[in-house]
């Protein structure tokens, strides 16, 4: 399980804070603004047992506003986000069950609402795809990771979040080429307003990853032949 705690812990904490506050219902939409401020008080400020008690809680709020409005996806998208980031503080069985439960709750909202909060329900549910253990373990598939990651792109093909977590997955198949294009737009997207701080972490998790994998020489190689060609002696 240390598998799951550590992928998801740089994962899932990256969506829960790119989730949009796009949300139609005013007293609904300021419910969710409290929770995603409170859970980035938690995840950044708290020690991991406080963080722990902290996302507990959440949970149960996030839980409460789903049974408070049934016919919305955008609770759901939450309850299922933070399951995932808690995932990562639990045993391992217990982990597994909240993968399951948070899988559960992504599928019933993209019934309900594929398009809310940006397809956030397509990018988390392919990531859990990615992330977690295949079978018998527990459900992770490679071929669904990037159908649901595919879907989230095409919904939102100019977001941060949903070029990054696709071109990782990109990078965990060998397609170092393909995750470059994407990456390269996710550092492109302009930072949002409302989600400045969120946005800017994002970006320096896409920078690392271009230090730290073979893209950054994908990246140089692409970089150079871009000079050759706009130099005013290149026929």
């Amino acid at each position: 399980m240390q598998y799951i705690a550590c992928m998801l812990k740089t994962t899932y904490v990256a969506i829960l804070l790119l989730i949009s506050n796009a949300v139609s219902a005013r007293p609904l939409a300021d419910a969710i603004q409290q929770i995603e401020s409170a859970w980035a008080k938690a995840y950044y400020q708290q020690t991991h047992e406080q963080q722990k008690t902290s996302l507990s809680a959440l949970i149960k709020q996030a839980q409460a506003l789903s049974q408070q409005y049934p016919e919305a996806a955008e609770p759901k998208i939450w309850h299922a986000v933070l399951l995932s980031t808690q995932a990562a503080n639990l045993p391992a069985f217990e982990a597994l069950t909240a993968l399951d439960n948070a899988k559960t709750l992504l599928e019933q909202s993209i019934k309900q609402n594929p398009k809310a909060l940006a397809g956030t329900a397509y990018t988390t549910l392919g990531t859990l795809y990615f992330m977690a253990p295949p079978w018998p373990i527990s459900f992770g598939d490679n071929d669904k990771a990037r159908q649901m990651l595919l879907k989230g792109l095409e919904i939102n093909p100019n977001g941060i979040d949903s070029n990054y977590f696709y071109a990782q997955f990109l990078l965990s198949q060998g397609q170092d080429r393909d995750a470059l294009n994407y990456l390269k737009k996710a550092l492109k997207a302009p930072l949002r307003k409302t989600q400045h701080f969120a946005d800017s972490q994002l970006k320096q998790e896409v920078m690392a990853t271009l230090k730290h994998s073979d893209t950054e020489k994908l990246a140089q190689l692409f970089s150079s032949q871009a000079q050759h060609k706009n130099h005013p002696l290149t026929p």
